[in-house]
């Protein structure tokens, strides 16, 4: 070993190798000469989504991120479907995704910094002791250690592991008269992809995509990457906005751990779901563009003419919007009081009817500016 090299951490080297191995190996050679049954592909599929689901919306959304609270049985499932994952305690997690978040992109104190290549961020950064002295730091985490199941979960993380990850395939083996079978698709073939697809969000989500909010971090916009991580493919959008228990924020963004939080509000199993603004989504999308457009502007020659129509449109486009998102506001705030019984009378029903058309009118003026500075920006980009 080099003299400046971390030590080696075997226990993830072994389990990484060994598991990866037999899902290389093992696993198709099964499928060719055994085959695996309807029921464990089933298994397999429904283990698979309930571990990389208790880390999206537990581990990540609900207990890093705080962008929402969630009652005691949720909180229960998902420390148990975390402990099923095999990606270390909720406590260890959060306190590495918090230093990652506060420090993204500093090769010295961002855990799975992306600037130091894709085989790091995503699996190398967990095969050596990079952190030293600090990986048992938990001071950033002190909320979380007053919360009674993460510390639960914690402290017997070990043998919560052991017994998801054969207890679980082996009992579904059992039920389904074949615990080799299961335990090869349901046990490491459900393990290899959980861990890998959680991996893509630390290295691909921070090399391959859009950077549609900002440049001030490596994170990008991945709708594809959202397709197996449980909608944090857009990850440009989550850097920017963290503290948003969404990700997709369109209702056609593929986000299945936004719309588990959101339907489990319905049935009061989580509440005060946070999020960013409209306003503030927009404007930074815009501010966004402005300035890559600026900066390509600047290379040309002669470009002072061209800035000056461009920062013009764009005043333009922040006064419409700002008219905007403020009549929209105040229209829903009336919107929201109790109308007397002679509704289509009162003075509210009124004040409703001028701050819609008015809502309608400045939202026509906002889009149609919208599209001429992105026509503008379009030309230098």
């Amino acid at each position: 070993m080099k003299k400046n090299q971390s030590p080696i951490i075997w226990t993830n080297v072994i389990v990484f190798a060994v598991t990866g191995l037999i899902s290389l190996l093992l696993v198709p050679y099964y499928a060719l000469t055994h085959g695996f049954d309807a029921v464990e592909i089933t298994a397999t599929i429904l283990c698979l989504g309930y571990c990389g689901m208790s880390i999206t919306v537990g581990y990540h959304r609900l207990w890093s991120h705080k962008t929402y609270q969630a009652h005691p049985i949720v909180k229960f499932v998902l420390a148990i479907g975390g402990a099923f994952a095999l990606q270390n305690s909720i406590l260890h997690w959060s306190s590495d995704h918090r230093n990652h978040h506060r420090h993204v992109d500093n090769n010295d104190h961002d855990p799975y910094s992306a600037k130091k290549g894709f085989w790091f961020s995503h699996i190398g950064w967990m095969l050596r002791e990079h952190q030293g002295s600090k990986y048992k730091n938990y001071d950033n985490c002190k909320d979380l250690q007053k919360d009674k199941i993460v510390m639960w979960q914690h402290k017997n993380y070990l043998w919560l592991t052991l017994l998801c990850n054969f207890g679980i395939p082996a009992l579904l083996g059992w039920l389904n008269g074949n615990m080799i079978g299961m335990l090869l698709s349901a046990g490491v073939l459900r393990l290899v992809l959980s861990h890998h697809f959680t991996f893509f969000i630390n290295s691909l989500a921070h090399i391959w995509g859009k950077q549609t909010y900002s440049d001030a971090h490596t994170a990008r916009d991945n709708p594809i990457l959202a397709l197996v991580t449980y909608g944090e493919g857009y990850h440009n959008f989550h850097h920017t906005f963290e503290y948003d228990y969404r990700n997709g924020t369109k209702w056609y963004d593929f986000d299945p751990s936004k719309w588990f939080i959101k339907t489990a509000s319905y049935l009061k199993l989580t509440w005060g779901l946070r999020e960013a603004p409209e306003e503030r989504i927009e404007a930074a999308k815009l501010k966004h563009r402005m300035e890559k457009t600026r900066n390509k502007i600047l290379k040309m020659p002669n470009h002072d003419e061209v800035l000056n129509k461009l920062e013009a449109e764009y005043d333009v486009l922040l006064r419409r919007m700002n008219a905007f998102y403020k009549i929209k506001k105040r229209y829903v705030a009336i919107k929201r009081k109790k109308w007397t019984e002679n509704v289509e009378q009162s003075d509210v029903y009124h004040q409703i009817k001028e701050l819609q058309m008015e809502l309608n009118d400045l939202k026509q003026r906002f889009k149609v500016q919208k599209r001429t500075f992105n026509g503008l920006s379009l030309q230098y980009n």
